[in-house]
């Protein structure tokens, strides 16, 4: 029997309140693995990173690339047989992890992120021609994708100009609420 101590179930409650998902009931079937098409990419599969919350081995969790990897798609959630919101749960890991100021595994990914929602923010939506470039310039790599992204121009997959909603109030209102 491995003695776990009692504070691994503070580390599980905290990430169970931050993410508002109960993760324990995850069968470990690996199901959500099987769906992840950036399961290569990662160090744990989804399911590794939730048993690494259950066992509140936090450092490792908060550690790991998985985290930062995950981009959100819900395929994952969707092919769970206990329909577990697996992107909640690594989006508590990262906040928990940016709020300790653990060392990122994966920088560029936050920084994509961040101009992401640099364009949110501005615009009401993305727009992927100035994240690409924004993003491109912080790394000094401008030219290295010019070929894709000029293929992305040509089929109209970037819009030069964005697109902006109309009730911008509405999403200043989302930043100024998640600033609190």
């Amino acid at each position: 029997m491995i003695n776990l101590g009692n504070k691994h179930h503070e580390f599980a409650d905290e990430i169970k309140a931050s993410s508002g998902i109960n993760f324990n009931t995850c069968l470990h079937c690996k199901t959500c693995a099987n769906g992840c098409p950036f399961l290569e990419g990662m160090d744990y599969a989804p399911n590794a990173v939730i048993r690494l919350i259950q066992l509140g081995l936090e450092e490792a969790a908060l550690k790991c690339s998985t985290i930062w990897i995950c981009v959100g798609c819900n395929i994952c959630s969707s092919y769970c047989p206990m329909a577990i919101d697996v992107p909640a749960v690594m989006d508590g890991l990262r906040h928990k992890a940016l709020e300790k100021g653990i060392k990122i595994a994966e920088p560029d990914v936050l920084n994509f992120h961040t101009e992401v929602l640099n364009t949110v923010k501005k615009y009401g939506r993305t727009h992927k021609l100035e994240i690409m470039m924004r993003y491109k310039l912080k790394k000094m790599d401008l030219l290295s994708d010019m070929g894709l992204g000029l293929k992305m121009l040509k089929k109209r997959k970037l819009d030069l100009t964005p697109s902006k909603v109309q009730d911008k109030k509405a999403i200043e209102k989302i930043f100024r609420e998640k600033q609190k």
